[in-house]
């Protein structure tokens, strides 16, 4: 009954918090100066064509762009509730199709990078921890410091040229151009897993190396407690106790961290995405800024808010259960 509770609350704010996100992030977009018409205008004057000023004044009224900006916002707001999400002035195409055909994708990047962070970076903080200041744990610490530190569109660029040159396959997107609008089957399953790993490898190492350096740095203080000297005074074998006892109290920030590490991996998946040709939402993102394009910008703006509520979350209730300490009330 008080995990209901807390669910339920939690969930409350993140609408509130949604609010929020809608309200701000349609008012920074439209805070250049101009809007998507003007963007349009400066596109065909450098392609050497012109339009109307009478034309210009019948497109806006047409788009909705001559009215105040809380009217703009409270249409499309009221609509997004509706699950109408307008029609993007780049694409020509309804804003929750153009979503839709990138939203699998983008989950299926999201989802592996976070299986993957979690699966390299626990083991091996586990054991840099354990094994202090030997070859493995100088090993993980470089492995921290190298991953922060390279940029992800670099590392991606790198990839690329090493997957070409020794295995003759050209990484670009997540299928080959002949499985594009194939339906899935086994040759197409297996094009997919062929071009998956760099665009992981990618997403993936910074946030991997920044999880390891959690991971140790809170078990070293777990392993010094009074608790755990107790423990191995009265005879309970050491993998049992590390086990049992530090490694699920050095958990704790690890879960936690999954609620923040989902956005970041959606920022660190734009430049990536960028640069493979990925199918997400991300680039789709970045070009309707760049294009002004308010109503393709907010909605994926609120869709990627609202999959980082739910990662916030289920972090929240993984970690009530994995720690009876702690309370939801």
């Amino acid at each position: 009954m008080i995990l209901l509770k807390y669910i339920l609350k939690r969930l409350f704010w993140g609408m509130i918090v949604l609010l929020f996100v809608s309200f701000f992030s349609f008012l920074i977009i439209q805070l250049p100066p101009g809007d998507f018409l003007t963007s349009y205008l400066e596109r065909l004057q450098k392609a050497g064509m012109s339009l109307d000023e009478a034309t210009m004044t019948a497109l806006r009224q047409s788009y909705g762009l001559d009215r105040p900006f809380i009217v703009q916002y409270w249409n499309w707001f009221v609509r997004f509730l509706q699950g109408d999400m307008g029609v993007s002035f780049l694409y020509s195409k309804r804003v929750d199709v153009i979503i839709l055909e990138r939203l699998p994708a983008t989950l299926l990047v999201a989802a592996t990078s976070l299986f993957l962070i979690y699966l390299i970076s626990i083991p091996v903080g586990i054991y840099a921890a354990r094994h202090q200041y030997s070859a493995g744990d100088f090993a993980a610490a470089f492995f921290g410091f190298i991953g922060m530190a390279v940029p992800s569109f670099l590392l991606a660029l790198v990839l690329m040229w090493f997957v070409y040159q020794h295995f003759g396959t050209s990484i670009g997107g997540l299928q080959s151009p002949a499985f594009m609008n194939q339906p899935m089957s086994w040759a197409k399953l297996w094009d997919l897993l062929k071009h998956l790993p760099v665009p992981l490898v990618v997403i993936t190492v910074a946030g991997t190396a920044n999880l390891i350096r959690i991971m140790r740095g809170t078990l070293l203080d777990e392993l010094h407690k009074p608790y755990v000297t107790t423990a191995r005074a009265k005879g309970l074998p050491e993998r049992k106790l590390i086990r049992k006892y530090p490694v699920r109290s050095a958990l704790n920030p690890i879960i936690s961290s999954g609620g923040w590490l989902l956005p970041e991996l959606f920022s660190g998946e734009t430049v990536a995405a960028i640069v493979l040709g990925l199918p997400t939402i991300s680039p789709v993102l970045y070009r309707a800024l760049l294009g002004e394009d308010m109503f393709l910008a907010a909605s994926c703006i609120m869709v990627i808010s609202i999959l980082t509520i739910i990662g916030l979350l289920i972090s929240d209730i993984l970690l009530a259960v994995m720690d009876p300490r702690i309370r939801l009330g």
